[in-house]
């Protein structure tokens, strides 16, 4: 997945620019066509069906022809069909997120419709995530107040830190991100933003909520126990093995894959994170960098390629992302973060470049802090 020339752009600067950017928020709003920013129920609607297709169609496919396939055949069938429908899940994760910020249509009632069903339906509780997203992007790139991929001090890192201090010990560790780092962040807020309590999406009375959010926490925990009710269900009529197979495996090879995405584009060595004395909003949203993922970037709507603007403007559908990175990049300038970095080898140099945070020789007396990976 990916691919780029000799070079890519983040590598040619030494690293992100430290002083605040000389454009403000309404200068790039002004660059991108006003098109940009509206949101076509017609065309937002026919990528949600394109999705479902999809889910049917392999569905189907899988039900009816891997099942009858002889030996050793059906041993490479079936992970064709995990990692396809995979993707497919991770797509319609993405019009799922994109509900979650009212970039799906002018209607929230139906931004919302879509999305809990969306979600519901991969096993994501739709209201929990939406209202952790949304402070995550209020403080993207902060150490004090972002709620996701909060990279830790090297003061802070635990005992045992040491001991996975080398090749397989990272393999391991990053394996083991990969397999659960997504269920678990939803269950135990792992590689979260701290809180004083126990935090978990699950939990109405989760730190990471208030008040007015918590009747909506109920009804997405009641939208997963339903749904999760049916497939026990199917499984007492079709079998455990056929309801893996057909669900389980791919709703896992979505979770790797929400991980490695949401992983490479809020983590890279040349990309700074802030203390409370130098954060700011912009450069916040700004400390956030697009990937290549091949194919995988039509497949999951674009979602890897245009996150830098995402942050910068949440309600842009994704149809339209391309076109609108395409034009406040001149505006953004060396601001902008892109790497083209085949996706196994991003992986690799991040898993051994970023270990924890702290500050360098040019930022001692600033609130900037840079990955390390010496302990």
């Amino acid at each position: 997945m990916g691919g780029g020339g000799n070079m890519t752009k983040i590598e040619q600067k030494i690293k992100v620019p430290l002083s605040k950017p000389p454009f403000i928020l309404s200068e790039l709003k002004k660059a991108i066509p006003p098109h940009c920013f509206q949101r076509s129920l017609v065309r937002s609607f026919s990528y949600v069906v394109r999705d479902i297709t999809l889910v049917f169609v392999l569905g189907y496919i899988a039900a009816n022809y891997i099942y009858v396939l002889p030996s050793p055949y059906n041993y490479l069938g079936w992970p064709i069909y995990w990692f396809s429908l995979g993707s497919v899940f991770t797509a319609m994760w993405v019009i799922a997120h994109e509900c979650g910020h009212h970039g799906f249509s002018n209607y929230q009632w139906i931004d919302d419709t879509v999305g809990f069903i969306f979600y519901t339906s991969i096993c994501v509780p739709y209201f929990s995530w939406k209202y952790s997203h949304r402070r995550h992007h209020s403080n993207a790139g902060s150490l004090e107040y972002d709620e996701v991929y909060v990279p830790r001090l090297k003061s802070e890192l635990r005992w045992f830190s040491k001991y996975f201090d080398n090749l397989p010990g990272r393999i391991i560790a990053f394996t083991t991100t990969l397999t659960v780092g997504w269920p678990s962040y939803m269950a135990i807020n792992a590689s979260g933003r701290p809180y004083d309590r126990f935090a978990s999406h699950y939990n109405p009375y989760s730190p990471m909520y208030n008040n007015r959010e918590r009747l909506l926490i109920y009804f997405s925990d009641l939208g997963l126990i339903a749904f999760i009710y049916m497939w026990y269900r199917i499984a007492m009529v079709k079998g455990l093995a056929w309801v893996v197979c057909m669900y389980v495996a791919p709703l896992e090879i979505m979770n790797i894959l929400v991980v490695v995405l949401t992983f490479l584009n809020h983590t890279h060595a040349l990309v700074p994170h802030y203390d409370s004395s130098e954060w700011d909003w912009l450069r916040g949203a700004l400390a956030t960098v697009d990937r290549d993922f091949g194919p995988l970037n039509n497949i999951c709507h674009n979602v890897t390629n245009t996150h830098v603007l995402h942050h910068l403007f949440t309600t842009i559908p994704h149809y339209h992302a391309v076109e609108a990175t395409k034009a406040i990049k001149p505006i953004l300038g060396d601001y902008y973060n892109f790497d083209s970095t085949p996706v196994y080898k991003a992986i690799w140099k991040n898993i051994n470049e970023c270990i924890y945070v702290e500050k360098n020789e040019e930022t001692q007396d600033r609130g900037v802090f840079w990955y390390k990976n010496k302990l």
